[in-house]
């Protein structure tokens, strides 16, 4: 049993409520209470074996404590790197241009593939650091760059066994196999839908959290995803799709229907498919980062006034976005989307945990994970400043990083 106490609180924000001069008590990973600290109970479940006085960490005069942020959207499980692909696209050359210069998803496919998995296994343990030592204690992580089957369920291996090592974030492990057609399968595009749909039960058993499907132009069609979101759920995987990102395919229609836990991206998304994710309950994951790249930018006041939870994501991945930081994601989702703070930050918490259907992070409450934050500030209103604000110390399930 270990019971720590997290005191001198300057600014304890909640998720649920804000509070000045306050204190936190863990019981070995979870919360128990907190709260202003004179209203600290007088007696606790055990011996307090540590102390932390938040007021000495840097001097900060107490600071600014958040629950751990969720990111909701990532795919981190790739090898290499587009930027000369990203040199090429700003420079204006086109899609087939680049896909002729040997760049789009399926070059991060065949240097994915071609990585011994030592080597992938260390890159992406470096890139999930990332995440956790600024501040983010859930991610949200997506296959999708083998486009084997026994590549794809080794990238949800990969991500489970670096959940369990010290200093990692919690991971949200998403089976993104319906990503892109493999160059193997031009041509024969229904038998890799229904490959796709035989390995669903292989991931649920080798611990994928969700099945993702990328609809889109390009990609993969509403029918297409309709039919492989529905065997995910069969075989216990939680749906969800990537939605409108560019051109109107029917992608929210489908989520709806499906009931996915989130629709993704969801930049044009019109008002019917708001309503339909409003009734249906489906959270919509917005990145502000691929929408600064792409200067299109999701309903997302339009979706908040129809009652549509709404929750944050990077995005991170190798041809578009490299942001690993969610308190840069909060920032910018205050200058881009028009949110308040309050609003930024309640996406990139309990709007997470909604967006993964996990109850028990996201807030700091009696009986939440004690996956916490302590900020280089003392007023949450930082984050519209600073865009990306530091994380001084992170404690995942009451452990410090």
């Amino acid at each position: 049993m270990t019971v720590r106490l997290l005191t001198n609180i300057g600014r304890l924000w909640t998720g649920t409520d804000v509070c000045s001069n306050a204190a936190i008590l863990i019981h070995d990973d979870r919360i128990v209470w907190a709260g202003p600290a004179s209203d600290l109970p007088q007696s606790v479940p055990g011996v307090i074996d540590d102390i932390v006085d938040v007021d000495h960490v840097e001097n900060l005069g107490g600071g600014l404590v958040t629950p751990g942020l969720i990111d909701a959207h990532s795919h981190p499980v790739y090898a290499g790197n587009r930027w000369a692909e990203l040199a090429m696209r700003t420079s204006g050359s086109s899609h087939s241009e680049i896909t002729a210069a040997g760049g789009g998803v399926n070059s991060t496919v065949t240097v994915t593939r071609g990585t011994d998995p030592w080597t992938l296994c260390n890159n992406v343990r470096e890139r999930l650091r990332q995440w956790i030592v600024g501040g983010t204690t859930t991610v949200e992580a997506k296959t999708g760059y083998h486009l084997t089957r026994d590549g794809e369920l080794a990238d949800i291996r990969l991500l489970r066994s670096l959940e369990s090592e010290p200093a990692m974030p919690r991971i949200h492990a998403t089976f993104l196999a319906a990503h892109v057609l493999p160059p193997e399968f031009f041509g024969r595009r229904r038998d890799y839908v229904e490959a796709v749909r035989l390995w669903a039960g292989d991931a649920a058993a080798a611990g994928a959290d969700s099945m993702d499907v990328y609809c889109d132009e390009g990609h993969f069609t509403a029918d297409e995803a309709r039919a492989l979101l529905l065997t995910g759920k069969q075989a216990g995987l939680k749906a969800r799709i990537h939605a409108c990102a560019q051109d109107r395919v029917g992608a929210a229609q489908v989520a709806a229907e499906v009931g996915c836990c989130s629709a993704d991206l969801l930049t044009e998304a019109s008002e019917e498919d708001i309503k339909a994710l409003a009734h249906a309950g489906v959270t919509a994951t917005v990145c502000p980062g691929s929408a600064l790249r792409t200067r299109r930018t999701p309903p997302v006041r339009a979706m908040l006034d129809r009652g549509v939870t709404l929750a944050l994501g990077t995005d991170h991945n190798p041809g578009q976005c490299g942001i690993t930081s969610m308190p840069l994601v909060v920032g910018l989702s205050v200058a881009m989307f028009g949110l308040s703070v309050t609003e930024a930050l309640r996406a990139a918490t309990l709007g997470g945990a909604a967006a993964l259907r996990v109850g028990d992070r996201g807030a700091l409450a009696p009986g939440m994970l004690a996956d916490i934050v302590l900020w280089d500030a003392d007023h949450e209103g930082a984050f519209a400043w600073s865009f990306g604000l530091r994380a001084l110390r992170v404690w995942r399930g009451g452990v410090a990083i």
